[in-house]
């Protein structure tokens, strides 16, 4: 089964959903794309996506999404790192990105009306003139992530594939993970409005695909349109992050009232935490239908917190998934007690593992024995629940998005006049964390506006620090590290 796809005006029926993918796979398939390559994805919310996500169960390739506001040297990187034999586009992000691409890469066009080069294409006018793919069984994949650490440099995550006599039995155990974290099942309908180049949405929409009667994709989140969809197509199951929920919750009562939203059933949220308040509002007005997990690109799906829980345990975010097994680890690499703060380290059975693209060192580091980490500092309560203290470390989360101080750190010291800077999240009432960039610089050389600036030119927008303080110098821990946890002391909210 394919679901029927609704994205914004097209209400495009499962057949042709499949049939497109299956011609997609044809057409990558003659471009020579194979088992295990790439093909790298820069698009919106829309049904050209939904093609690439589908046609990698068939055609055996990774998708690598890209973030639609990077910008060209961040794309740059990813091409080459990845390797991607293909790059979808759109047409107007061509411009910003079309001297960047390695020659070679065969360039799908999606929408627009341009002139193109020899090696790129317009999609639909290709994917009209593909067979459906029709060779030897490959294996089914998904999409490959990026994601990054303390070294400003995303990581490729890819998957490891199963060995052929274990993927059924995988795709089964990632089913019965899906319903429990997602609340996906044969014969949902489901909607989505976070981008589809973040891994949970994308995750998500995976799941629809195959198992949904119905999935809704908006362009965009918009608070009333959802409830409008929510009603208009009795929408079941619902993917929101903590920021949407705070958008949702400031909407007029009567707007509020106004619409039907008595067929959702289970609210699907991850990839950043959701302060208590604000879950326990949303349950007061949607009802038992909250669930919280807590995953990873590398991990899978881990915990997942329900709404009873959410009421006994605020700011826990649930009960181990299945069997995931779960270790607090101290420095010393020995079990920290109920209660004790330590490294996560975590393994999700329903989940092949995985390996960092270009980057075995980093893989080999974030192992412990058949556990993985990828950085997060938490602990376990007397019952189970987990709690989690940090995030990556100095890993920023602003309204549902990855965001790595050390990228914007590299950018900012080119800027002439920087002596030294950090950059930090700090908390934040709408976003969940806000970027703060303290600059070392000499009295009267910068200006806020030009930090700014100068990262905007550089990186994508909601990677340019909300706010910037001048210092003389930074302080500086024994081992000659920023002490960040000063900063965040000395500019904190009053």
């Amino acid at each position: 089964m394919t679901a029927r796809l609704i994205c914004a005006e097209l209400d495009r029926p499962g057949e042709q959903v499949a049939q497109r993918a299956l011609q997609l796979a044809g057409g990558l398939a003659r471009l020579g794309v194979e088992d295990g390559d790439v093909i790298a994805v820069m698009l919106r919310n829309g049904p050209v996506f939904i093609d690439a996500i589908q046609s990698c169960q068939t055609a055996g390739c990774f998708y690598c999404p890209i973030n639609w506001h990077f910008k060209a040297d961040e794309v740059a990187f990813l091409l080459q790192d990845s390797a991607a034999k293909v790059f979808l586009v759109e047409a107007d992000l061509l411009d910003e990105v079309a001297s960047v691409i390695p020659q070679g890469v065969v360039v799908l066009v999606v929408g627009g009306n341009r002139d193109l080069t020899a090696e790129q294409l317009s999609y639909e006018t290709w994917l009209a003139d593909q067979a459906p793919f029709a060779g030897e069984p490959r294996t089914p994949r998904a999409h490959m992530a990026y994601t990054s650490g303390t070294t400003g440099r995303p990581k490729g995550v890819k998957r490891l594939a199963p060995p052929a006599e274990e993927r059924e039995a995988m795709a089964a155990a990632m089913r019965e993970l899906s319903r429990a974290a997602w609340g996906i099942e044969p014969g949902v309908r489901t909607l989505v409005s976070a981008p589809l180049y973040h891994s949970a949405p994308s995750s998500f929409a995976q799941q629809s695909i195959l198992q949904a009667d119905l999935m809704v994709v908006m362009p965009r989140f918009d608070a009333e349109q959802t409830l409008a969809l929510i009603e208009q197509y009795r929408i079941d199951t619902v993917f929101l992050v903590p920021i949407m929920y705070v958008r949702l919750l400031r909407l007029p009562a009567e707007i509020k009232a106004k619409y039907d939203l008595s067929s959702v059933r289970f609210v699907a949220s991850t990839g950043a935490p959701c302060a208590p308040d604000v879950k326990l509002a949303m349950l007061d007005w949607w009802g038992p239908v909250i669930y919280e997990t807590y995953a990873s690109s590398e991990t899978g799906m881990i915990t997942i917190q329900d709404p009873v829980s959410a009421r006994r345990k605020p700011g826990s975010v649930g009960l181990p998934i299945g069997q995931t097994h779960i270790r607090i680890v101290d420095e010393q690499g020995n079990d920290c007690p109920v209660g004790e703060p330590g490294v996560i380290y975590v393994r999700q059975p329903a989940v092949p593992d995985f390996t960092y693209v270009n980057n075995p060192e980093a893989r080999a580091k974030a192992g412990l024995g058949d556990l993985a980490t990828v950085g997060d500092i938490g602990y376990l309560d007397e019952e189970g629940y987990l709690y989690i203290c940090d995030r990556q470390s100095d890993m920023v989360i602003s309204g549902g998005v990855n965001i790595y101080p050390a990228e914007i750190e590299h950018v900012i010291i080119t800027l002439p006049g920087v002596a030294d800077c950090a950059v930090l999240g700090m908390a934040d009432a709408e976003y969940g964390e806000s970027l703060l960039a303290v600059v070392a610089a000499p009295a009267g050389q910068l200006s806020a506006e030009q930090v700014q600036q100068h990262v905007r030119e550089r990186l994508a927008g909601y990677k340019v620090p909300r706010r910037v303080e001048l210092v003389d110098s930074l302080p500086r821990d024994d081992n000659g590290k920023v002490a960040k946890r000063r900063l965040r002391e000395q500019f904190a909210p009053a």
